[in-house]
Order: C-alpha cells, then sequence, then structure tokens
C-alpha cells in the first residue's frame, strides 16, 4: 500500500497520548483561528485544509440536496451563485439522488466554473472493482478529468475501516486512481460514532497510510454524546489532517429544539475547528443564510461557546436531535447495501 504524500502516519500510540483535555479545549473554541478570517474572498474567510496546503472557503456548499426533482433549475443556479460569492468547496456523492446530485453539479460546473471549485465527491464502494467503476461513473456524471478529493463515504461500521484496507480493496482503486491523476487528494467520511472513525484512522496507520481529510458531523449537539469533537477533531489537529464538518444544522433536525438559530449553529460549528463546514441549501435564501454567517463569522470566545452549550445540553442527552447518530434514517448504504459491492 502506498504512503500518503502527506506527513508521518498517525500512530495507535498518538490516539492514546492525546489528553480528554485537548479534546475539551477543542469543544470550547481554542481551535478557532482568528489569522484564517483574514484571508477573505468576497468576505468569506478561507482556511488552509489540514497539510494540503488548500485555501478553502470556510462554509462548504453540500450536494445532495442539488439533485432534487424540484430545483431541476435553481440547482445549477446555488451551485453558480456559490462559487460567485466565494464558496469555493464543493461537496457531493456517487449515491445522492441515484447520481442526480453529480450530473446537476457537472452541468453547473460548466463555462468556466470547474475552475472556481475545490470538487469533492465521494464513493460507496468497498471492493476494488466496485469503487474503480463508481470513480469512474462520479468522473463522468461531473463531466471532470479530476476531482479534488474523494472520499470514502459512509464508514459506519466497526467493519468498514477493515473492508477498505483488505487485498482487493477499494483503497487498492483509490491509489490507482490518484496515480492516473484522477484523484488529488483521499478522505473518509461517517456520522455514526467516533470510535468507528478512530478505528478507521489507527487501520490506515498500520498500513502506512494517513488520510487528507477526515468528514464528521459537528455542532452545537455534539459535546454532549458520543462526540466527535470532543474524541476526534484532536487527534485531526495533531496530524495536521484536513478536518471537515458537517450537519451544522443537523439536517434541520436540531432546530427542531427551538434553543438555538441556524446562524448560532452556523457560527459555533465554524468556531469549533473545522477546516470547511459542509451545509445542505436548498434554495438561494437558504445558501444566502450560508454566505452570511460566514462574512459574519468572528471567532467565539470562550464564553460565548459555554453559553451556546449551556443551552443545547438539556435537549441534547441521548442524541435525540441527532438521529444520524441513534438512527439508520441517515444511512443510505443500510438501505442499499448494493453500493457497498
Amino acid at each position: 500500500m502506498p504512503t500518503n504524500s502527506s506527513d508521518t502516519p498517525f500512530t495507535r500510540r498518538d490516539f492514546l497520548k492525546t489528553s480528554v483535555a485537548a479534546g475539551l479545549a477543542t469543544t470550547l473554541g481554542s481551535s478557532a483561528r482568528p489569522a484564517d478570517a483574514e484571508d477573505k474572498r468576497n468576505g468569506i474567510p478561507y482556511r488552509t485544509l489540514g497539510s494540503t496546503g488548500e485555501r478553502v472557503s470556510c462554509i462548504g456548499l453540500g450536494g445532495y440536496h442539488i439533485g432534487s426533482p424540484w430545483l431541476e433549475s435553481d440547482g445549477i443556479k446555488i451551485i453558480r451563485t456559490a462559487l460567485d460569492s466565494g464558496i469555493n468547496f464543493l461537496d457531493n456523492c456517487w449515491d445522492y439522488l441515484k447520481g442526480e446530485s453529480e450530473v446537476r453539479m457537472g452541468k453547473a460546473l460548466r463555462d468556466g466554473y470547474r475552475d472556481k471549485a475545490f470538487l469533492m465527491t465521494k464513493i460507496d464502494g468497498r471492493d476494488k472493482k466496485t469503487a474503480a467503476r463508481q470513480i469512474d461513473q462520479s468522473l463522468q456524471r461531473l463531466q471532470v478529468s479530476h476531482v479534488d478529493l474523494m472520499q470514502f463515504h459512509e464508514i459506519i461500521r466497526m467493519s468498514d475501516p477493515g473492508r477498505i484496507f483488505a487485498p482487493g480493496s477499494a483503497m487498492e482503486a483509490m491509489a490507482a486512481a490518484r496515480q492516473a491523476g484522477k484523484v488529488r487528494y483521499i478522505g473518509f467520511t461517517g456520522h455514526k460514532s467516533p470510535g468507528i472513525h478512530l478505528k478507521m484512522l489507527a487501520t490506515a496507520s498500520a498500513h502506512n497510510f494517513q488520510f487528507d481529510t477526515v468528514q464528521m458531523p459537528i455542532n452545537v449537539m455534539d459535546p454532549h454524546y458520543d462526540s466527535f469533537g470532543t474524541k476526534v477533531m484532536p487527534l485531526l489537529k495533531q496530524a495536521r489532517i484536513g478536518a471537515l464538518g458537517m450537519k451544522p444544522l443537523g439536517g434541520k433536525i436540531i432546530l427542531d429544539s427551538k434553543v438555538v438559530q441556524p446562524l448560532e449553529c452556523l457560527h459555533y460549528a465554524m468556531n469549533a475547528g473545522p477546516d470547511v463546514v459542509i451545509t445542505g441549501c436548498d434554495s438561494i435564501d437558504i445558501l444566502n443564510q450560508a454566505i452570511l454567517a460566514a462574512k459574519t463569522f468572528m471567532p467565539l470566545t470562550h464564553e460565548q461557546v459555554a453559553a451556546i452549550l449551556a443551552k443545547t445540553a438539556p435537549v441534547a442527552q441521548g442524541g435525540q436531535f441527532e438521529l444520524y447518530k441513534t438512527t439508520t434514517h441517515f444511512d443510505g448504504t443500510t438501505r442499499n447495501p448494493q453500493y457497498l459491492g
């Protein structure tokens, strides 16, 4: 297995050496980077993506909603408006709405818009043949010769890390794709449990590989229940792996708690350590909300973070507003195991 070109792989011992104090420091906002806020494009702060050297907008555009039937024309408008407004990080996935999200994003990236984007998509395949096919299908749908970042999607089972790195596995297809120039950086995503993320990182280390990015839920409810921010974020920072936050509004479910507002949620997520916070936008109004959040973001003080967590603590116990952790509602590959190969 080829070693990633980034820093020395993170070892199992490194995981054990990271303290609970480091996790709490991240949760309380010490990972916010005021210097990053000074690098702005159209008023949107840019940050460095892990050790890649890539500069990416602090807010990224989620790709799932883009393929919705009711967004036939507006989906393209949302993508192009985001890119014109200073957002350069685009998220997508091979399985989003049976590929329609990638198809629509491909249409939006015509006419020079591809040059404005840091383009990311994901694949589900766990074996080499399935993964290779999905990589090529994604490139065809997106109408591009390569993507900037390709990630293994839904690492949500304890068995997934072993399958990704087994002989004849998806990692072999991904490495070959990078060698062929189809993929620049490699990462993984998951929303189920920090423990699964830690196993994926440790498995990669055992194979002398370090991921360029890791994607996980980061939001105002996360610190109170099986927290990715507390358990995984400090490790990514120590290893200089790009941190991608997702579900800042928990698929809008967090707003049902009635204790926080959208801008408050987005600002908290941007402050909690990710290099990018990916948020779904199913209308121009929701996109404008995300743009406003980015343009008005200032690093939160310890007191501001503590006040937000004090409001969310009473309603966050048991993960009742984090259904992606506690149910299979968000598990696309559970409903469609054939995607895995």
